[in-house]
């Protein structure tokens, strides 16, 4: 996305419109045993666009071009240009219909974009522009078209065939063939196209809209699969009816198919009204998922049927302005989750995500805005920046606006852009109008890149009875914007008396009556504000950032008798459980710091009892207080350090989960002795919430010698995924005795499920210590592991690199070989899986010097492959860029 990256550079100020306006399109696939036929047909018509040729241009990849036909006449090959990438043809009519046929190779695409075979049917994936791959094509998403589809095929081998929109008309054909033809009345761009032909199972069920109209909801899977898809066709009903009930979108089509794949780049696809699914985000059953698969699925399957509007009926008029559908989509079933499950706890499941990814990438080399200006390859383009800062910046806009100003916002939005390509100026513009308000500053945060920090001081004058609170706002440099401007800022806080109490947050000149707010929302604009409370009886301790109200980093000074006032009394959850992880981070760094340092690691008494108090508390919800356990991810304690001690980060984490189970242990058995009631599996939410909380309990007991008997125990009664996972998980991590034996047998029970096996291999990814990256090599030689599977490859290398940092980062470099020998081999054979892989190696310069330099090596050597490809070349280069 910078210029540091290799290749041919895409500029957003550069965007032309399309010279020509595709009035139809036509799809014949004529699906062979070797190779498919692609016919197309296109109703074309010259817009005569201000800086575009007179030739149509149109885009095509790895395509044998067998015809071209214009009005019913074929061309020499004299009359057009064809290369690797594109098809020219000069000298057109202004109207015109353009016949092309194509033969492609679908069983020989390891890409898994295009059309691809996975095991017995095929599939397609065309975002964001594997389109190319199927036929020459204008694949760019301000193209946008009906669609007309045909499918022949054999039908013993494919009985289902399945494209876009309604089905209209199929037939047989001579040598045991079927034919459908599906038509879709609603123009999309090229991108949500999709084709899924083979032998399927599927359930079905109705859904009938708010006006009354029955839709027919079909998931397809695997015929093996069929009884683990009742949780996502439950899902996509309850996304319908709350799109409906929350946002007033109704569903347009007669049908909507879901279909489940294992060889799968992404989670999922919402290509209208033919979703294509990992089917990690499809399959289900108490036995073989886990709650949080289960949360998983609900909350994807609701992504992309979001989608339907955010994204299908109204579209991005180029790949610049992805996130105008991904962020707004992220933004939607966020609520979703959060309408469904606990509001609470999804939000600090979505800021956890966002500090453990988002920003490390804001601050490596990838950085990049959200709407950025440039790009060399699209696919490296779907990041956590965009989708989930881009989230939490739409979610700015809920916060400002408030939810009645949000829902006019977004009800002018489609009122004025209902099948259009548009910009996020559009949706801004919407928003603002609708609202009758200026957000025109507020386009920075699309401009903008890295994490604003804001540091906080307070003052208070006891004369004046005065609390004054001084702020400034910096955004750090970063490699791609070396310069930064201040960003308007929604603060969202509160005051605590010395009991816990709200108090009134009165600015000068308002009257002290009832009406002054103890939660108030603050607008913050310029780099150094300062904000002044009157009548203020005593030195408060403010409740900064509720609700997470801005993707920053908060710096304020509190003591450790602050943050627990504030764990055990704010009135505002994420605060409350911030404070938790303030606490914990203090102590934990504190103590990377002794051990740096030569001295004893030790804890102050105060932290520990206040998460005694955690652990005591039996009124808040168990879930609340399972999150408040959890202790900061030494990847997100990593990002508070300068350079990166891996080791000291470990041993002090450790040390921290070992003495609080010393310290608090009669609480942690008792507690957890109360959780583990033997009641038979629920899917209800208070069971949930239970089994959330029993679990992180035993990963604090196992720390001691007399805590694992509690996970061998639970592991034996296990009835259901998510507590023998965990079990199993506590038994791994603690170096259990038994622990060879108990994933031996984990093994052999669920070889044949590819799902749960990406347990197992996730498992022993996590292990932490020099001797796992020996382990992960021999497990790519197990039977069950295959270097084209998605879904294996982000199971095993994925977890290693991402979420083992003594495993990746053992001194010796073997971690970085082994991760960097199979980014080479996946370069050849699936670019996209190359590029998320090597983006493991962005931070090595935070690294001691010993390790920098070997992460380094590694980069340097698969920068110097033949070959390598744009997605793996944009994120080396720019990582090795100074």
């Amino acid at each position: 996305m910078k210029k540091g990256a290799t290749g041919p550079t895409t500029y957003r100020s550069e965007y032309i419109a399309f010279g020509w306006r595709l009035e139809r399109v036509r799809l014949r696939f004529d699906i062979g045993e070797d190779a498919t036929l692609v016919h197309s047909e296109l109703l074309l018509h010259r817009q005569h666009v201000e800086g575009t040729t007179q030739d149509l241009v149109l885009h095509g990849q790895e395509l044998e071009l067998l015809e071209v036909v214009v009005d019913g006449q074929a061309l020499s090959q004299e009359a057009y240009r064809c290369d690797a990438d594109q098809l020219v043809i000069p000298a057109l009519p202004d109207r015109c219909t353009l016949n092309l046929s194509v033969r492609i190779k679908p069983q020989e695409n390891s890409a898994l974009e295009g059309l691809y075979a996975c095991g017995n049917f095929m599939l397609t994936q065309c975002e964001a522009e594997g389109f190319r791959k199927i036929t020459y094509f204008p694949d760019r998403p301000d193209v946008m078209t009906t669609y007309e589809v045909t499918i022949e095929a054999d039908r013993n081998r494919y009985p289902v065939l399945l494209s876009n929109g309604n089905r209209v008309d199929s037939g047989e054909t001579e040598d045991n063939r079927h034919w459908v033809t599906w038509h879709d009345p609603f123009p999309k761009p090229c991108y949500l196209f999709a084709l899924v032909a083979g032998d399927l199972a599927h359930i079905e069920d109705e859904f009938v809209t708010a006006s009354t109209r029955r839709v027919t909801l079909r998931v397809y899977v695997e015929h093996r699969n069929i009884d683990r898809c009742r949780h996502a066709m439950d899902s996509l009903i309850k996304s319908m009816r709350w799109d409906e009930e929350r946002f007033g979108l109704e569903y347009d089509l007669d049908v909507y198919n879901v279909v489940a794949t294992d060889d799968f780049n992404m989670g999922a696809m919402e290509n209208k009204s033919l979703n294509i699914f990992n089917s990690k985000y499809v399959l289900a059953r108490p036995d073989t998922a886990t709650d949080a698969d289960y949360q998983a699925i609900e909350g994807v399957i609701g992504h992309e049927y979001f989608h339907n509007w955010t994204g299908n009926r109204v579209t991005c008029r180029d790949w610049f302005q992805l996130t105008l559908k991904e962020g707004l989509t992220v933004f939607r079933d966020q609520e979703f989750s959060a309408d469904m499950q606990s509001r609470a706890v999804q939000r600090i499941q979505d800021v956890r995500v966002l500090r453990n990814r988002q920003f490390p990438e804001d601050a490596g080399p990838m950085s990049h805005p959200i709407r950025p200006d440039e790009y060399v390859e699209v696919n490296n383009f779907y990041t956590m920046t965009v989708y989930q800062k881009g989230a939490t910046i739409i979610r700015m806009f809920h916060t400002i606006l408030g939810e009645e100003g949000f829902q006019k916002g977004m009800k002018l939005y489609f009122e004025r852009h209902d099948g259009q390509a548009v910009t996020c100026d559009d949706f801004i513009a919407a928003m603002a109008d609708a609202n009758d308000t200026n957000l025109a500053a507020f386009g920075r945060w699309y401009q903008q890149s890295g994490t604003p920090q804001l540091t906080v001081t307070s003052r208070y004058d006891a004369d004046l009875r005065e609390y004054t609170l001084s702020i400034r706002q910096h955004t750090p440099p970063t490699q791609d914007q070396p310069d930064k401007v201040p960003l308007v800022i929604p603060l969202r806080m509160g005051l605590l008396g010395s009991d816990g109490a709200a108090l009134p947050l009165q600015l000068a000149g308002e009257a002290a009556d009832a009406s002054v707010s103890a939660d108030r929302l603050f607008l913050l604009h310029e780099e150094k504000e300062s904000i002044t409370f009157v009548n203020v009886d005593e030195a408060p301790v403010p409740s900064l950032l509720r609700e997470f109200s801005a993707p920053v980093k908060l710096s304020y000074d509190y003591s450790d008798a602050d943050l627990a006032l504030l764990m055990a009394r704010d009135s505002d959850t994420f605060v409350r459980w911030e404070a938790a992880q303030l606490l914990a981070q203090k102590g934990i760094l504190d103590q990377v710091a002794q051990l740096a340092s030569g001295k004893k690691m030790q804890m102050p008494e105060a932290i520990v009892q206040a998460f005694s108090k955690l652990v005591a508390d039996g009124e808040t919800d168990p879930a609340l207080i399972a999150e408040a356990l959890i202790l900061p991810s030494e990847e997100y304690l990593a990002e508070q350090m300068d350079t990166v001690d891996v080791d000291g980060i470990f041993a002090a984490r450790e040390f921290t989960k070992s003495l609080f189970a010393q310290r608090l242990w009669p609480a942690l058995v008792q507690r957890y002795a109360v959780l583990n009631d033997g009641i038979p599996y629920a899917k209800t939410a208070e069971a949930v919430s239970r089994r959330r909380l029993k679990n992180v309990l035993l990963a604090y007991l196992v720390t001691q010698p007399d805590g694992q008997q509690y996970a061998e125990q639970q592991l034996r009664a296990s009835d259901n995924m998510t507590d023998t996972l965990a079990a199993l998980r506590s038994l791994v991590m603690c170096g259990s005795a038994v622990k060879d034996e108990a994933l031996s047998e984990f093994e052999d029970r669920w070889s044949d499920d590819p799902l749960v096996t990406d347990k197992w291999f996730s498992l022993q990814a996590m292990v932490p210590g020099p001797g796992t990256a020996a382990q992960v090599k021999r497990l790519m030689g197990h039977a069950a592991f295959s270097i084209r599977n998605p879904n294996k490859v982000r199971a095993l290398l994925g977890v290693f690199s991402m979420s083992n940092p003594t495993g990746f980062h053992t001194r010796s470099g073997d971690g970085y070989a082994l991760v960097a020998d199979q980014v080479i081999e996946l370069n050849a054979i699936n670019p996209q899986m190359a590029a998320r892989t090597v983006s493991a190696f962005n931070q090595w310069r935070r690294y001691d010097d010993n390790r920098s330099t070997l992460m380094r090596e590694q980069l340097q050597r698969i920068a110097d492959i033949d070959g390598l490809s744009p997605d793996v070349g944009e994120i080396v280069a720019n990582a090795l860029e100074t």
